[in-house]
């Protein structure tokens, strides 16, 4: 029996080796390659947020391809506004409060300096008309997101569009996974997502510092999408998964992000994306309150209107709704 039982360890161990010595092999031979993340950049004060609602799918509502659609607050009547012909990502009224007389799709531009757009994300209009908004990627298109996300170059710019000189105009370049944008409500500076360095940038479009960059919050809970406005003085920014062990591992080391990759391609990767949520902010960009669950993932845009927060996914085919009266998040202190 014992020599049965070493036999069998052996051959166990045997082929245990033979399939890391195969793994290996196809991991030398895969051409994806990842770089280091400027990691170092991260902030290394964790933050602190008064306020929380951790179950917030606790009370929630859902609500709601190709297409825009209007939701009557009052009566959560959802009607068609158009068919974009391709995937919108979100919307945002033009100058007057709206979005043209009869909603007709039409596209003011698709590149910037000879650079074709793969991945256009967030966008806003200032006062004055100007458009800015993002493209995530000049390399990959939204169906191969998690690619430039893992391979951990900054193909990610911020862009404005003059609608009456029609020109297009990089203003920041070389960001990992430029995301969300909105401009402030003094209209002095632009606010944007970059999601795999967990921060919002502030970039000045206005007065003695305009064309510089600061930033306007880091190490945030998770990945941040969109960021909205929500008249009343706060920024809602969207966290489609928050942070994991996992994930500063594989944000840390490269190898562990080709892993990754390699698993996507054959469909066996980790589900990793949990404890999504929205996170409030003030207008200097201090924590004010962070909704999430564990069982929410993929939230990519969140605002409160009235007494309500909305919440949207890329992956879900419906909204959440949560009333903030019944389920306020609550001190933390």
């Amino acid at each position: 029996m014992a020599q049965e039982a070493h036999r069998g360890l052996w051959v166990f161990s045997h082929f245990d080796l033979g399939s890391v010595a195969a793994a290996m092999l196809f991991y030398q031979l895969d051409p994806y390659d990842p770089v280091p993340i400027p990691i170092h950049e991260f902030s290394q004060e964790p933050m602190v947020v008064p306020k929380l609602n951790s179950r917030m799918l606790q009370g929630s509502k859902m609500i709601g391809v190709g297409k825009l659609w209007r939701v009557t607050l009052n009566d959560s009547v959802v009607r068609e506004l158009a068919f974009t012909g391709g995937r919108p990502l979100g919307v945002t009224l033009g100058r007057h409060g709206s979005m043209g007389g009869n909603y007709m799709v039409k596209t003011l531009t698709d590149e910037a300096e000879g650079i074709k757009f793969k991945l256009t994300d967030g966008v806003d209009v200032a006062v004055d008309g100007m458009i800015y908004f993002t493209d995530a990627s000049y390399k990959y298109s939204l169906k191969e997101y998690i690619w430039d996300i893992l391979e951990g170059r900054p193909h990610g710019r911020l862009m404005s569009f003059d609608p009456s000189t029609k020109k297009t105009k990089v203003l920041v370049r070389d960001l990992f996974f430029a995301n969300g944008v909105i401009v402030s409500p003094d209209q002095n500076s632009v606010i944007f997502c970059e999601s795999v360095m967990k921060r919002c940038l502030k970039y000045h479009i206005q007065g003695e510092r305009k064309g510089s960059m600061d930033k306007f919050i880091d190490n945030l809970s998770g990945t941040p999408d969109n960021i909205l406005y929500d008249g009343e003085g706060h920024y809602w920014i969207a966290l489609p998964m928050g942070n994991s062990l996992a994930w500063d591992l594989a944000l840390k080391y490269p190898w562990i992000r080709k892993i990754v990759a390699i698993m996507e391609r054959y469909k066996v990767r980790p589900y990793m994306e949990k404890n999504g949520g929205v996170l409030v902010v003030d207008l200097e960009g201090n924590p004010i309150a962070y909704y999430y669950d564990p069982g929410l993932s993929e939230v990519t845009s969140g605002v409160k209107i009235g007494n309500h927060l909305y919440c949207s996914s890329i992956t879900a085919p419906y909204m959440i709704q949560l009333d903030l009266h019944q389920h306020a998040a609550r001190a933390t202190m």
